[in-house]
Formats: C-alpha cells, structure tokens, sequence
C-alpha cells in the first residue's frame, strides 16, 4: 500500500481547478480489505494487469525488513517494465533492491533503515541522508512526510511547479522539500529549554550573512558573553560557533541546491564571506565541495520551489 499522506498530494491534484488527473488506485496481492499499521481498513484491488502510469511501493513498521512475498517481488519486477516509472516511500526500498531494480543506481530510504539496507544490498548506491532520490524511471523517498515530498515532486514532473504549489498550498505545507535536502534539520539537533536561547536560534537564521559575533549573541539572550555561551551548550549540546556554522551550512546547501545563484553569491548570503572559507565546510562536514553538491543535484529533474 502506498502512504496515505502522499496519497492525498494526488487526490487534491484531481481538485478543482486542477480537474481528474489522476485514477488512484490500492493494490494488494490478493484484494480486498487490508488493515494498515494505524488500524485503517483500506479497500483494495488485486494484483492483476501491472501497466500503470506510476506505482508507488509503500512501506511497513518494522524496524528490520522481512523479505518481501514472491508475489510481490514478482508483480513489482512486471510492474517495472511496463509502467512509466515506479518508486517506493521509506522501506519500499527494500521490495525494489530485492527486485534488483536498484543494482548501480541511486536510492534512499529512512535514515533508520539505512544500515541495514547498505549491509543487504551493497550494489546499491545508499543515499541515506536525502529527502527523496530519482535516478531514471525509479524514485525512492525517506519515510513519514518525506512521502509528501515525492509526490509532490511527482506531481511537479507531470502537471510542473504551479500545480504542485497549489497542492503544496492547500495541504498548509510551509515548505516544500527538494530530494537533495537532508532528512535531518540543524534545528532539530539543537531544542532549547529556553524562550531566550531560542530567540538567538532567530537572530542566528535571520542574519546568517552578518559576522554573528558572541558578544552580538549575548546581547540577543542580555547575558554576558561567558554566561551565554555556557547556557547555550547546556541548552542545544553545541558551541554558538558551531551551531552558527550548521545553520551557515543547512542555508548554504539549500541555495546550492536549488541552483538560483552562483556559489560565490550564496557564500556571502550564508555568512562564509569568501567561496574558499565555505568549500572548507562543506568538506568538512558532507565531504564533498560545494560545486559538486551542486552538480548531484542538478541529476534530480524536478527543482521545484
């Protein structure tokens, strides 16, 4: 079954003014009422003609994958060959590397489940640490709202940006994902304890492109320097420095990513000051400079915004 989150992407998309667009359909291998882990009762269709425009692999909550039935295997394998494109949601990955639809190329999945993937699928190349992933006519997701993602992204390659804003807009989505992001925010490393360590995280993101000194920090939380930096390691688990660079990075690899302005350009918006300063801690935390981000993810087809 495919996640019912990114099944409401296409069933909105099928809204006017958008018009039907879409012929939604659940499948299962032998039809009928299938209970989903949250308790839902779902109708669905048997495994029959596997011609589909689009098919989508959902997932299961199960911290360790079980193998997948031979005939799910199987349909997914025909369902490959004759359908535009097929992808998976969060531990679908693991129904199409068992396929052997992933030998040598590109994926993703729940960053839970990406050791174990990696162990049992080593001709995979594991991208654990993406929102979602398109490499040709397949498509992997990370599990949970990153579902909501590759629908959307879906839907931008087939209708293109306007439809999938105005899905984006009604669901109340304050951001869309693009696949190269990663699973994890700076933000969620680092949940203050206090109204005023959280309003220099603010201050932090709001003037990313100013120096952002201790002293300026300090004054943000009306401690001293030495007070603010002490609580502000008790609170987040980092240093201001750091935690200014991480959310220096987060920014920088976004703009990147989104391909709008030249890398030089996004340096001194994020604060790097200078192209070198910022291909150093790129390095030193993704492993790779800022042009080659920039080029992985110039791959992905849709940029949406």
């Amino acid at each position: 079954m495919m996640s019912l989150a990114a099944l409401t992407v296409f069933e909105v998309a099928n809204m006017p003014p958008g018009g039907s667009c879409y012929d939604i359909r659940v499948l299962s291998e032998h039809g009928g009422p299938v209970e989903s882990s949250g308790g839902m009762t779902l109708e669905t269709d048997a495994f029959g003609d596997p011609a589909f425009d689009t098919v989508i692999v959902g997932s299961i909550t199960e911290m360790t994958m079980p193998s997948a039935d031979a005939a799910v295997l199987a349909f997914v394998k025909e369902a490959a060959k004759a359908s535009r494109r097929i992808t998976s949601i969060c531990s679908g990955a693991f129904v199409l590397a068992e396929a052997g639809l992933l030998d040598g190329r590109r994926a993703t999945m729940h960053w839970a489940h990406a050791s174990e993937f990696r162990a049992r699928f080593p001709n995979v190349i594991t991208e654990e640490d993406r929102i979602f992933v398109n490499d040709g006519p397949i498509w992997t997701s990370a599990g949970m709202t990153a579902g909501i993602d590759l629908a959307l992204a879906l839907l931008d390659n087939d209708l293109g940006p306007d439809a999938a804003k105005r899905v984006a807009r009604l669901l109340v989505m304050n951001q869309r994902r693009l696949g190269g992001q990663k699973q994890h925010s700076a933000l969620l490393d680092m949940t203050p304890k206090s109204d005023r360590i959280e309003s220099v995280l603010a201050h932090i993101r709001r003037n990313l492109r100013n120096p952002l000194t201790i002293e300026e920090l300090a004054d943000v939380a009306n401690l001293s320097p030495r007070q603010f930096s002490r609580a502000f390691v008790a609170e987040t688990g980092q240093s201001p420095a750091k935690a200014v660079e991480q959310l220096r990075l987060e920014a920088a690899r976004f703009m990147i990513e989104q391909g709008r302005h030249t890398i030089n350009v996004v340096a001194q918006e994020t604060g790097f000051a200078d192209r070198e300063r910022m291909r150093r801690a790129f390095v030193r935390s993704f492993g790779v400079p800022a042009d080659v981000l920039r080029r992985n993810a110039r791959r992905e087809p849709v940029t949406g915004s």
